[in-house]
């Protein structure tokens, strides 16, 4: 097993490589981590804004990986860090172990399927999905024509993208467009696909097998934990970023829903079989068996729904049984999906007849699908203990973790609390920011507490002063979506004498919109729960973050409700516990929007008197940052013009770029980004490169072939031709000023 330098040394060179500077927090969690590997004990690292906690957690598992021969795997909730970490640190923190490891660390990006182009449905080796939901809403010439385009744009770029990864794609396409071009896992064909060595998802994994730091999401290692997909290589450090999401993205992931639609859909996917056509008469019973029941959660199921689940259960197991090929056929892309929506039909209503002890059901409803039925566990904790905590250490980490005070709640929700609880430790490392002196918290004391109706004229009369004063800069978290739409249809009127301009989510893809509000001052950007969490605008553009009200869950959530009534059955507090924790950690996570750089000012401002006036007011304050607090709204005001009149230039933002194999973004001028450790392989954007394939680039120079052709020779993009002959020394003559610039 190879020695690798000591880790104080990593740390200061790889804070050297992204341009920082040391920080005790950073350093002190960067020991714990190590300490943790070692000891092959769970760590639990509180670690505020500005500590550069992803360099704190990344050096350490660098080092074991390259130490050990076994990869580190990094898990993040948002798409914003899961891009920061993969196109900002790793590059610059691989290019700075370098000399010390002997070799460059590699990385790579790791996805579900669904993420990512399907070849072989872009050649037309999969029936399209929504041409009768098109016909079923009436809209076909205005949404066919719509998706037409969107679709005809996915077909030019899946001719352009080393990656095939969505994220990539600015600005994005509609989620009807992207299943045109993309399949589920249970959809996929895998080995039996013709196309499969083209396919965007076997190529990424493969270039992922050898690496040292795989980054994916929560709900993609929650899927390989629980399913036992293997989709991840074997590995003994497993680190889960904003771990504070972790239980609710675990449970979103194994959540499951059936609708009459879907029933439907997967009869007709199914043909004009005998069984198809019995699961296709159960609609209307299910239909009609749902109609009946109210919106929230199920106590106990209603004999008829269980009869309608029942026949949809036995009907989807005939179907199965009737579409399977017959054993040594292969099943083409059709039928592929006929199964895999009838086998989702299957499991969903045998889930729900079984009526396991945790399972909650209950049923929403929604304009255009209906009535739906849904089902989920009322805890994960043990199944986090079970299949997360055994056999690996996990370092859970995120600003927010301690909430008042503790670390108990968030390890209660994640097995680490009770009987059989594996050992952790808990550590706070602050946070290098002096927040009394950067921010303040206000709170508009004067406004009634939040009715159920929404904002009343007071509050928008609160929030437009607000914003007027701040001159745009402003980032807006509501409690939901109507209250964010509403909020901004009120503002555009109310301040379009301003230049002020208010966009909404859902308006565009959120990196895009994110990105516009980061580059321009006089921008406001209201939005709901995925703006409370993961979106870093530093500098003059966020200096006025406003909260519409404390954001409790809905009290008839159905989760909500069954882990309320389960903690007071057993003699605690509910409230407190499951209501007051989720409200404390999104708030923690609101307000840590604001102040993200050593010099950035500004105001949160609470337009919820509850704040300090209701009993549980001092635990909500407590799990915020230590901001200097007041109710004094004219000298907020007074503040906020002054910080609008002296603001410096907004933090310049970086434009998305194309990504390679493996997710690790395409080549810069500053050089290659590694994404494979093979002894046999050099790595450039991407592409893991053979020393047959750098002998067959010298021959091409020699011989003056050009660079369109040794890129076709190669199967390989022309700009990751160019990049490897940079790195060779080598110039094609058609390609010499391409090279030069690369």
């Amino acid at each position: 097993m190879p020695t690798t330098p000591e880790l104080d040394a990593l740390v200061a060179a790889a804070v050297g490589g992204v341009g920082g500077s040391e920080r005790p927090g950073q350093l002190q969690m960067a020991r714990a981590v190590e300490r943790a590997v070692e000891r092959e004990e769970h760590l639990l690292v509180q670690a505020g804004t500005g500590t550069g906690k992803s360099l704190a957690y990344l050096v350490p598992a660098i080092a074991h990986a390259v130490r050990t021969g076994r990869p580190a795997v990094v898990a993040t909730a948002t798409l914003a860090l899961q891009a920061q970490i993969v196109d900002r640190d790793l590059p610059r923190i691989s290019e700075a172990l370098a000399p010390l490891l002997g070799r460059r660390p590699t990385f790579a990006l790791v996805k579900g399927r669904s993420n990512y182009l399907c070849q072989h449905k872009l050649v037309g080796g999969f029936p399209d999905d929504d041409e009768d939901a098109l016909l079923a809403l009436g809209q076909v010439d205005r949404e066919r024509s719509r998706l037409g385009d969107e679709v005809s744009r996915l077909r030019d770029w899946a001719e352009l993208t080393e990656s095939g990864d969505r994220d990539e794609l600015v600005p994005g396409v509609s989620n009807r467009a992207w299943r045109q071009v993309s399949v589920t896992s249970h959809e996929c064909l895998g080995s039996r696909c013709p196309v499969v060595a083209d396919c965007f998802v076997e190529r990424s994994r493969e270039a992922a097998g050898e690496v040292d730091v795989i980054v994916t999401n929560h709900s993609f290692m929650a899927i390989d934990a629980f399913e036992g997909r293997f989709m991840l290589p074997e590995h003994d450090l497993l680190v889960v970023d904003e771990a504070h999401e972790l239980t609710d993205r675990v449970t979103s992931t194994i959540t499951d829903e059936l609708t009459a639609s879907t029933v439907s859909v997967a009869a007709r996917r199914a043909g004009k079989g005998e069984a198809a056509e019995r699961l296709a008469e159960t609609t209307e019973l299910l239909e009609a068996a749902l109609a009946d029941l109210p919106e929230g959660k199920l106590a106990a199921l209603p004999d008829r729904l269980v009869t309608a689940l029942q026949l949809v259960r036995d009907a989807a197991r005939a179907t199965l049984s009737e579409i399977r090929p017959e054993k040594g056929a292969e099943a083409d892309g059709s039928t592929q999906m006929a199964m895999a929506a009838v086998q989702d039909v299957f499991d969903t209503s045998e889930r729900v007849l079984g009526e396991a002890e945790l399972d909650v059901v209950w049923i929403t409803q929604d304009q255009r699908r209906g009535s739906i039925l849904r089902v989920a566990p009322m805890s994960v904790a043990m199944m986090v203990r079970d299949k997360i905590f055994q056999e690996r250490t996990v370092v859970l980490t995120s600003a927010t973790l301690e909430l008042g005070g503790t670390f108990d709640a968030v390890a209660g929700t994640i097995g680490l609390r009770g009987p059989g609880a594996p050992a952790w430790e808990g550590l706070d490392v602050g946070s290098p920011f002096d927040y009394p002196a950067q921010a303040i918290a206000y709170v508009a004391a004067h406004l009634p507490p939040p009715g159920r109706d929404g904002a009343g004229p007071a509050v928008f009369d609160e929030m437009e002063q607000l914003v007027r004063a701040a001159g745009g800069r402003t980032l807006g978290l509501f409690s939901s979506r109507r209250a964010a739409e509403a909020a901004a249809e009120e503002m555009r009127s109310r301040l379009s004498d301003t230049g002020i301009t208010i966009r909404c989510q859902g308006d565009d893809q959120l990196p895009t919109l994110v990105r516009e509000f980061a580059s321009d001052p006089a921008a406001c950007l209201f939005g709901t729960l995925s703006l409370w969490q993961g979106v870093d605008v530093p500098g003059s553009a966020c200096q006025l973050v406003l909260v519409d009200r404390i954001p409790f869950p809905r009290p008839d959530d159905p989760l909500t409700s069954a882990r309320t009534e389960a903690i007071g059955r057993m003699g605690g507090n509910g409230f407190m516990a499951v209501s007051a924790t989720h409200a404390a950690l999104r708030l923690a996570q609101g307000a840590g929007r604001l102040i993200r750089r050593g010099d950035d000012r500004g105001v949160v401002a609470f337009l919820d008197s509850r704040m300090i006036s209701a009993r549980y007011a001092g635990f909500l304050q407590r799990s915020l940052p230590p901001f200097w607090p007041t109710t004094d709204t004219q000298l907020v005001l007074g503040a906020l013009r002054r910080l609008d009149e002296t603001a410096p230039e907004p933090v310049p933002v970086a434009e998305p770029g194309a990504r390679g194999l493996g997710g690790a973004p395409l080549v810069e001028a500053a050089g290659a980004v590694p994404v494979a450790r093979s002894p046999r392989t050099a790595v450039t954007g991407g592409h893991a490169w053979t020393d047959e394939q750098d002998e067959e680039l010298r021959d091409g120079v020699e011989s003056g072939v050009g660079l369109t052709e040794l890129a076709d020779h190669l199967g390989l993009a022309p700009d990751l031709v160019t990049a490897r002959l940079t790195q060779l020394g080598l110039e094609l003559e058609e390609a010499g000023e391409a090279t030069r610039s690369a």
